[in-house]
């Protein structure tokens, strides 16, 4: 019996036994004795660009041209879109299911489409139960307050927020009172989701007019239904000449589902990269990010930062330097050195821009919403903005120096929230989401990802970034700073640009299908009131008055 199973064996492997029984050993030994060391991949090839384009398809239509009313459609199969949500509802993952496009009149076949979000979705509704990681457990929308009428948003936003407006007593705009309304989303209507569109997910090398993704916005928090204030920030941001993603309004149609106007934004993606002049590399900041001295292995930064473009070519290691180097440095050699590292003129505009659209989901907000761009001639970083749908929603009067915090301004240096400000009951933080400065939450409450605020070693502050407070604190850039908030008060305020542009959205939305004449009305007027308040305001603040 022994030897009819020995002669089963292959007679080469009979033969060299005993080779191969030594290879294994040694692999055996190298695994044991060299475990511990780290391997770290040295960079030989030369600086690239995306991935090979195959197919670029042309459309009839500019696809960001926001003077036109445009037409999407998506169609995919139902059991498609439940086994997404399933995955989503059970394990949070974003999966891409296949889907048929048209885009002004262009059919796209077999592109992917996900989920896009992360605090966006935390409200999410399916068959009217809440995801276990929502704003808790089979919980309404808007964080276990009951729905307002119509069950949009819950009435007032969280408690302690200002019925007549943010705390401060400033207009919001876009929203409604309160200062953390949100739309209701329910899986049952795909057509009001937020998406991200992948053109290339089934088709290797496919974009459409150059883009291998555009995002299909959500009003989210505090955004109105039209999300009209994220659409009105990016109209000022390119007339300001800072740098912004192109967007345009069209109709959005999911299978046999009722049309909605929805607002699509350019996705930051390897085409956006090219639109930002000279050899670089774009890395995405993550929602988990931190932006702290987690030790030399780019592993450990797997949660703080995605890197967008030249993969293979180029690494994270000038992220990595950077945020060593800002969390270390004295304050003499912060001030002395910072333009070694950043483009100082272009870190000033980006801070005052934030400030004065009241956008306190930037860079230090809860989301970490910005992508560092890394140039590769002058080794300097940019920062670059991206997601605007909670501008315009905070308090008029916040002014240059103050910090901006969810539902309105706190003074500079932070300092604890409006009294009576607490979470509801129950609640529970949407992953990568904390709590402001000051704020504490309810007994027994889970932060993000159900530990206590505070675990982990992460702040319990409501977001917060080194790079951001170290300059704003700095006497030395104090005045380079205060010139760039003048100027960009002037192009986006005082010579009427945003005003002009909700003028101007407003008319082409009215042209899309499945717009709605009251809701838009609304939004625009809240948003109106908010401009010419934040006009006015700043128009006498001394850092305006003094240029």
């Amino acid at each position: 019996m022994r030897r009819r199973l020995v002669h089963r064996i292959p007679v080469r492997v009979r033969h060299y036994w005993k080779l191969l029984a030594t290879c294994a050993a040694f692999v055996v030994v190298c695994a044991v004795v060299f475990s511990t060391v780290r391997v770290t991949p040295l960079v030989t090839s030369s600086a690239t660009t995306a991935d090979r384009v195959r197919q670029n398809i042309a459309g009839t239509t500019a696809l960001f041209d926001p003077a036109v009313a445009h037409r999407i459609t998506v169609t995919f199969r139902d059991e498609d879109y439940q086994r997404l949500l399933d995955e989503f509802w059970e394990e949070g993952e974003k999966s891409f299911l296949e889907a048929d496009l048209t885009v002004d009149g262009t059919r796209v076949p077999s592109v992917g489409i996900r989920l896009k979000g992360n605090s966006t979705l935390a409200g999410l509704t399916r068959n009217g139960e809440a995801r276990q990681r929502g704003f808790g457990p089979g919980r309404p929308p808007g964080g276990g307050q009951e729905p307002g009428p119509g069950g949009d948003a819950p009435v007032g936003g969280f408690p302690g927020g200002d019925p007549a407006g943010a705390p401060g007593g400033g207009a919001r705009g876009g929203a409604g009172p309160g200062g953390f309304a949100r739309a209701s989303l329910k899986a049952e209507e795909p057509e009001t989701l937020p998406w991200l569109i992948r053109f290339d997910e089934f088709v290797e090398g496919r974009r459409y007019q150059g883009h291998r993704e555009i995002a299909v916005r959500v009003a989210g928090m505090g955004g109105g239904s039209t999300v009209l204030n994220e659409a009105v920030s990016l109209n000022v941001l390119a007339a300001a000449d800072e740098t912004a993603q192109r967007y345009a309004y069209s109709s959005f149609t999911v299978n046999d589902r009722p049309t909605t106007a929805r607002l699509i934004v350019e996705h930051p993606d390897e085409g956006f990269a090219d639109t930002l002049g000279g050899d670089g590399v774009l890395y995405k900041s993550l929602a988990t990010g931190q932006f702290t001295d987690q030790g030399d292995d780019p592993t450990s930064y797997a949660d703080d930062f995605k890197q967008i473009t030249m993969k293979g070519s180029q690494d994270l290691q000038p992220v990595i330097n950077l945020i060593r180097w800002v969390n270390t440095s004295s304050d003499a050699d912060f001030d002395a050195h910072l333009d070694d590292h950043v483009d100082v003129q272009a870190l000033a505009r980006y801070l005052a821009v934030q400030n004065l659209l009241l956008n306190f989901d930037d860079m230090a907000g809860p989301g970490r919403n910005y992508y560092l761009w890394y140039d590769l001639d002058t080794k300097k970083f940019t920062v670059v903005g991206w997601d605007y749908n909670l501008t315009l929603t905070g308090d008029a009067k916040q002014g240059p120096h103050d910090a901006s915090r969810m539902g309105g301004r706190f003074p500079p240096g932070g300092g604890a929230a409006p009294e009576g400000m607490q979470p509801p009951e129950g609640m529970q933080l949407p992953e990568g989401m904390q709590l402001p400065e000051g704020m504490q939450p309810p007994q027994g409450m889970p932060g993000p990802g159900g530990d206590t605020a505070g675990a982990q070693g992460r702040p319990n502050g409501f977001g917060g970034h080194k790079l951001k407070e170290r300059f704003l604190a700095s006497a030395a850039f104090k005045p380079v700073y205060e010139s760039a908030y003048r100027d960009l008060y002037r192009r986006i305020y005082a010579d009427g640009t945003a005003m002009n542009a909700v003028d101007s959205i407003t008319t082409v939305l009215s042209t899309v299908a499945g717009y709605d004449q009251q809701k838009t009305a609304t939004d625009a007027e809240q948003l109106k009131t908010l401009v010419r308040q934040r006009t006015e305001h700043l128009a006498t603040d001394s850092v305006i008055t003094s240029g």
